[in-house]
């Protein structure tokens, strides 16, 4: 049986997604909490793999229970006045109890558990991922209660100037000059949408979106936008950069603490499977 599982976590104090030996990470604090539920050694296959200091409040993992695990779902015992539950219940159920083992005020919540619809992976499903980024600017001041998912930038950012250049890059192009190499690992990506605005505290706020995100490219769009902003590029000089294939010193990649991973998209249950099955060959031959 598959289920699937819905996230959200605070980033700061994770070293990313991914399992590292002797490090905290969100997989390995989840498959724990899985195990203690459900007995045996879960594996989670996750829609994006974060970096350290990233944040998520739309992250999508499935996890394979073998029959064991099955039966340990199903003889769970239910609530007092909770009546007769079916499967799908206890499964839904599962989130507020793992929630439960990783505890009170825990920076990681599994915030929704239902059984997976027939072809779903979360990984190879997806059609596209989308991400906020968070940055105050001198004009806007700093905040400490929200430094944790905020980056902070010494300057007065012209916001309709970043808008323009997030949406002249949008499209599919090869990103290579805004992702960190990564061997035999294409580059070319479709960004589906791109924009910037200020919130009502004043906060600039990017809304990023695409069918897939290679290395760092959001925070180094984000970087690039940053340069525009404070006047050092010019919108042609994005999609020149884009254009030419290569890493400039004027982009930076800006820090982890701003970047949140909010929604991930899949298609109809339907194509569930077909979409899986068109993402792995594509990877396969990449």
């Amino acid at each position: 049986m598959r289920i699937r599982l819905d996230i959200a976590y605070d980033g700061t104090h994770f070293r990313g997604w991914a399992r590292q030996p002797g490090l905290r990470t969100v997989q390995e604090t989840l498959e724990s909490a899985l195990a203690r539920v459900l007995g045996g050694e879960p594996r989670l296959v996750v829609a994006g793999r974060t970096d350290a200091g990233v944040h998520a409040t739309g992250q999508v993992a499935h996890v394979d229970l073998d029959d064991a695990q099955v039966e340990r779902l199903r003889a769970r015992q239910a609530r007092p006045g909770s009546g007769t539950q079916t499967l799908e219940d206890r499964a839904a159920a599962l989130a507020a109890r793992m929630t439960g083992v990783v505890g009170a005020y825990s920076d990681v919540a599994v915030i929704g558990s239902r059984i997976a619809p027939e072809g779903f992976d979360a990984r190879f499903s997806a059609v596209w991922r989308r991400y906020e980024y968070r940055i105050g600017d001198s004009v806007t001041g700093y905040d400490p209660l929200e430094r944790h998912r905020t980056t902070s930038v010494r300057a007065s950012l012209d916001t309709e100037a970043m808008d323009a250049a997030a949406r002249a890059l949008i499209g599919l192009h090869d990103f290579a000059a805004y992702c960190k190499p990564r061997e035999e690992a294409t580059t070319i990506r479709t960004l589906l949408e791109f924009d910037w605005h200020r919130d009502d505290a004043g906060v600039l706020v990017a809304n990023v979106k695409a069918d897939a995100f290679c290395h760092s490219m959001v925070r180094a769009l984000v970087g690039a936008c940053v340069a525009v902003g404070d006047g050092r590029l010019d919108v042609d000089d994005v999609v020149d950069i884009r254009d030419a294939q290569e890493r400039v010193p004027e982009v930076k990649v800006l820090a982890a603490r701003g970047l949140t991973l909010t929604a991930v998209g899949y298609p109809a249950d339907d194509l569930l499977a077909q979409r899986a099955e068109q993402t792995r060959a594509r990877r396969d031959r990449e």
